[in-house]
Formats: C-alpha cells, structure tokens, sequence
C-alpha cells in the first residue's frame, strides 16, 4: 500500500505502518542517529518478504561502496516472483563516490517507483539537501523521508524512559540522568547498557537504580573543555568528577595545559564581567566578547553561582594548578591535581 511522503517522517508512525504491512515503495532513512534507521530497517527486512524460501528471488542488497545506481534501479523495476512485494536495500550510501549526487540518479525512479517493489535507501551521519533532486522527487512522490538527527543530552529521557517501559523495567530519573551521563547520547550503547544491567539479574525488584548502572556500566562518553567548562560555571561538582575522571583515562586527548587555559580565560572573563557594572546581557556580552547568546551562556549561568570573591579565588587555583602540574612544588599526578583545584574551586580551600 502506497504512503504519502513526509519531509519528516515520524518513527512510531512508520513503524505502526510496518507492522501492519503497510509498505511505501520507497524509503530515504538518514541522520546522525543510527539506532532508528537501523530498527526500521530491521523491521523492513522482515516484514516485507516473510518467508525465508522467497527471499532468494525478491530479496537483495547492495552498500553504497559497490554500489551502481543504474543496477540498484533495475533491480528495483523487476517484478516479485511469488509473493505481493520484492525489496531492495541500499545500505551505507554516504559510502558512493560523491554520494549525494550519485543518488540524484534515483530521483526520476522515485518519481514513479515500482509499487510491487520497496525500496530502502540508508544514508547515515548527515541528511541528504532538500534541494537535491531526489528529495524534490521523493516530496513529489509516495516515498516516505525520515530524518534521525543525533539527540541531545536533555532529549534523552524519554527514549531510555521508553526503552525501559517496553523492557517492563522501572527505573527513576537519578538513574535515567546517570545513565546518561554514563553512555552518552548514542541510543544504541545506551540500550545496549540497559540490555547489559537486565541480563545481569542484579535488578533490584525489577528496577534500574544509580547504584546498579555505578557497579555496572563504566564511562563510555566522551566528554570535553567544553563540558568541564560547563559544569563549572553551574557549580555541578559531581558532573565534574565524572568529566575528571574520564579526562584521566584519555589523557592524549585532554592535556591538561589546554584545560588550563581554556578555564582560565573562561573566569578571567567572569571576572571582567562582575566588575563592569553592566547589567544587561548585552552589554555583558560585548564587554567580554561573546559573539552570541550561545557562546555567553556559561557566563550567564556562573554570575548567578559565583561572588566575585569566589571568581579570583578560582583564578588563583588555576594558577596554582597550572605550576603544580609541571612539577612544582608538588609530585601528585596531574589528573588528580586538577580534581583537588576543582574541589578547592568549590570549596574555597587551599589557597
């Protein structure tokens, strides 16, 4: 059965459709979020050509790295041997030589596919141009378009709360938060996390709690600058634990000299700012260079947790850390330096 397409094809709603064998004749499946693309697809595998005696005619696959377009199109116009519908997969097509315009050659198919053929088309890490002639093709056609972008920190609840509810686990938002925190935003390693804590049988009357994921699930998101930065300028002493802890396991990627200098212009600046006597965002804003609102939100956040007596005595620990951690007057490892100045950040001591 035909499908309208949309420009932003909502994922329960396909998968309703899916379930209930209503098939588009074609699918573009993009974005920087793998797990939904590679779960519709799943679905698609099955629920298309269902018995494993068909497949053998009506089932074919081709990746993008090999892949011709002009043979992916032929493929697509031959018609189901034995059963209502044949489905063709082109998988990983940001791996074709000049990607997006080598899948513009499929826009006059997606004009007028084959309606006894499915066709479903991944392209992962980036979305194909509203511009391009396929997508132009596809909004004029049946084709259904779902875009998967990466989620955000603040996005995650509801997927892993979802996850949870289909798994009939429980679990709060403590836990929902450090899993976050734990993982990071790539569905899959955060399923695969929940998934790991279930299998363990370690759940506590079929709940997920904050201790369960700190026995279990180690630090697998990578975080930065930026984040430690953050979480400084909210006073968020445990987040930063967590960050310190993951810069010591990959100390190649996070010198510490490089922190040190990004944190020092950060309160170097929040000092300027306290002092200006400025009081609106703005002026705040031009008088210590933020481009914009974006760039100045730390900045906004820290002058409702700091004094200004707090700012210089930051300052001072970061100098301090800054000769410490090159050998002098203190033989501590660096790593566990930068944890006792953001303690002494925190707590005023040490100075």
């Amino acid at each position: 059965m035909a499908k309208k397409a949309s420009s932003q094809g909502d994922f329960r709603t396909i998968l309703t459709d899916l379930r209930k064998g209503v098939f588009a004749p074609v699918y573009l499946l993009m974005g920087e979020e793998t797990y939904y693309i590679d779960k519709l697809v799943e679905i698609l595998e099955t629920a298309v050509v269902k018995n494993p005696e068909d497949k053998e005619f009506n089932f074919t696959t081709f990746y993008g790295q090999d892949a011709d377009i002009d043979t992916v199109i032929a493929t697509c116009q031959q018609y189901p041997f034995m059963t209502e519908h044949r489905i063709v997969l082109l998988k990983e097509a940001q791996s074709m030589f000049r990607a997006k315009s080598a899948l513009d050659a499929l826009a006059s198919y997606v004009e007028h596919p084959n309606p006894q053929c499915v066709l479903v088309v991944t392209y992962k890490g980036d979305n194909l141009n509203a511009t391009s002639a396929l997508m132009k093709a596809a909004a004029k056609s049946t084709a259904v378009v779902f875009k998967s972008p990466a989620l955000r920190d603040y996005e995650l609840a509801g997927p892993i709360t979802e996850y949870c509810r289909e798994k009939k686990i429980a679990i709060g938002d403590d836990a929902v938060n450090m899993l976050a925190e734990y993982v990071g935003n790539d569905l899959s390693k955060l399923f695969g996390a929940i998934d790991k804590l279930i299998i363990s049988g370690s759940l506590e009357n079929g709940r997920i709690t904050p201790e369960l994921i700190h026995r279990n699930i180690g630090i697998t998101k990578e975080y930065n600058n930026f984040e430690l930065q953050s979480a400084l300028a909210a006073k968020n002493y445990n987040r930063c634990l967590l960050i310190t802890k993951y810069f010591q396991s990959n100390p190649k990627k996070n010198p510490t000299p490089v922190i040190t200098g990004m944190l020092f212009g950060f309160f170097s600046k929040l000092l300027i700012a306290q002092l200006s006597g400025e009081k609106t965002e703005s002026g705040l804003m031009n008088v210590i260079g933020a481009k914009s609102q974006f760039a100045f939100r730390d900045y906004k956040i820290a002058m409702g947790k700091y004094t200004i007596a707090q700012t210089v005595n930051a300052i001072h620990q970061l100098r301090k850390f800054d000769i410490q951690s090159k050998g002098v007057g203190s033989f501590q490892n660096e790593y566990s330096l930068l944890t006792e100045m953001i303690f002494n950040i925190f707590t005023g001591r040490g100075s």
